[in-house]
């Protein structure tokens, strides 16, 4: 099973655990649901996952590497209480509350959301001790004496021997309490997450070329060498602050991510070339239909310089792609403040005559914002696009309330009138981004049918747009011509083909 795979079957789980009778009772007993094991190799992304299900189902997530815990903190402390059986009163063992269920309960009052995800990694590497603790655990879902609440579904995840040295093997006893879920790593369903995570233009194209090299593990006598999808991801994230920053990325800031020399320096080596043909091909100028001749020329070129070509093509458009996401999240939210301030301002004809200011009122909801957004923070209940779009919606309500302490009269009616004016302002540029972005989709694809015609790279180019979230959604919320021609010339090419192959078939010609 593949990752993607992997999370729709967490996140069917999730609602089938959580789903409740007409009672109101688990239609699954909470006794008889099974935790989930996750079996695959490190750094393909199951906690990843973890996260991306949870937001999902709109529930919590509680995670801990369980290799950290002693039988202490996963217990609790013992404690003597008094009890009493049969008239005489006895001394007893108790326990403290462990810190893992403790957590679980911690969440549930940050957020205020009853179910959750309980995800405790590296569960077959737990030490000699914590074994038998472990055991009861998979079974009765109690550490110690205190039980994980209801509603709260256990997943668990480790690796396979051959990547870790203190791996305990299951017994079937063990192994026949739990939904046992094996993973492969897979580079094009990573390649899905990786448009939608704004992964580096440079790791695509070179993974593209290089798909063997997405993930690699080797032992030689006297080292260890690995790469893995978390590696590619965190190196993409350090290009992108190094190139903002004008910071030369080097073959030894890559090998600190990609711990295998040969990968790092190959991957070094098409990193140097990939800034060369960015240069040479001068993606800017091809985006506003303006493509230099050394663009043109490319159709001579070997195919991977082809591709890297295409990638960045792909990686600018998808840029703007994400920004469109983004701009209409933030408007979508300050549209909704708006409309309370509308709410709240509605009964006063003048602020003199209700006592109330619209720059008061946008004020007040945008502490409340900042308050949301905190308490979401806290609870870890906000992707970073979800935070993002939170701040960015904070940052326009401050500059909203500098423009009521600039221009603002005090009369209800003509300051919310200036509150509207802003919105249309901030929409109307918004609106020329979308038109800016829908041209240098179009301009892209003539350059690719002046280039390529309607080769396997137009093919290629056209896969990789319908592939990503952000360039799939763009092109389904705001519409493109030129993608809807190619799309639809390209399947009836496809359908002669077929039609084609079938003729030759019947006449034994193939």
């Amino acid at each position: 099973m593949n990752i993607k795979e992997a999370k729709q079957e967490i996140v069917n789980t999730v609602r089938a655990y959580t789903s409740r009778d007409e009672t109101g009772a688990f239609r699954i007993p909470f006794e008889k649901q099974r935790p989930l094991l996750l079996i695959g190799p490190p750094g393909i992304g199951k906690t990843a996952i973890m996260e991306q299900a949870a937001r999902e189902c709109g529930i919590n997530l509680v995670s801990y590497t369980i290799t950290h815990h002693t039988r202490q903190s996963a217990i609790g402390l013992p404690f003597i209480s008094k009890q009493e059986f049969g008239g005489k009163e006895v001394s007893v063992t108790e326990y403290t509350m462990s810190e893992i269920v403790a957590s679980v309960y911690e969440q549930i009052e940050k957020s205020g959301v009853q179910e959750g995800i309980l995800f405790l990694d590296e569960i077959n590497c737990v030490s000699e001790t914590l074994a038998p603790t472990m055991l009861q655990f998979l079974q009765y879902k109690t550490f110690g004496t205190h039980r994980i609440p209801e509603g709260f579904v256990i997943v668990t995840a480790g690796n396979p021997p051959q990547y870790n040295k203190s791996v305990r093997d299951f017994d079937i006893v063990t192994l026949d309490r739990v939904k046992k879920i094996e993973i492969t790593e897979d580079f094009d369903v990573w390649k899905e997450y990786a448009y939608r995570a704004g992964i580096h233009g440079s790791i695509l194209a070179y993974l593209e070329i290089r798909k063997e090299n997405f993930y690699s593990i080797r032992t030689e006598v006297d080292n260890k060498y690995f790469v893995t999808a978390r590696g590619w991801e965190d190196l993409s994230q350090i290009i992108t602050v190094y190139e903002e920053l004008r910071i030369p990325v080097t073959e030894n800031l890559i090998v600190q991510y990609l711990q295998d020399p040969e990968i790092a320096r190959d991957f070094a080596t098409y990193y140097e070339l990939y800034n060369k043909y960015r240069n040479i091909y001068r993606i800017p100028e091809i985006l506003e239909g303006n493509a230099p001749e050394e663009a043109l020329a490319v159709k001579n070129s070997p195919f991977d310089e082809k591709l890297s070509l295409i990638s960045l093509l792909i990686d600018s458009l998808n840029g703007e792609f994400r920004d469109y996401a983004q701009d209409l999240a933030v408007q979508k939210s300050l549209l909704e403040t708006l409309g309370r301030v509308r709410s709240s301002l509605k009964e006063c004809d003048t602020g003199a005559a209700c006592g109330i200011r619209a720059l008061d009122v946008v004020q007040g909801f945008r502490r409340e914002a900042e308050d949301q957004l905190r308490r979401d923070l806290d609870a870890g209940m906000l992707d970073r696009g979800g935070e993002k779009t939170g701040r960015l919606a904070i940052e326009a309500l401050t500059e909203l309330e500098k423009e009521l302490g600039i221009r603002g009269t005090g009369d209800a009616r003509v300051d919310f009138g200036l509150c509207k004016s802003w919105f249309d302002a901030r929409e109307a540029a918004r609106q020329t981004a979308v038109k800016t972005a829908g041209d240098h989709l179009t301009h892209s694809f003539e350059f690719m049918a002046k280039t390529f015609g309607e080769g396997q790279e137009m093919v290629i180019f056209l896969s990789e747009l319908s592939a990503g979230f952000y360039s799939l959604k763009f092109v389904t919320e705001c519409g493109n011509e030129a993608y809807y021609r190619y799309n639809r010339l390209l399947l009836l090419n496809d359908r002669k083909q077929q039609l084609q192959d079938e003729i030759l078939k019947l006449q034994g010609l193939v």
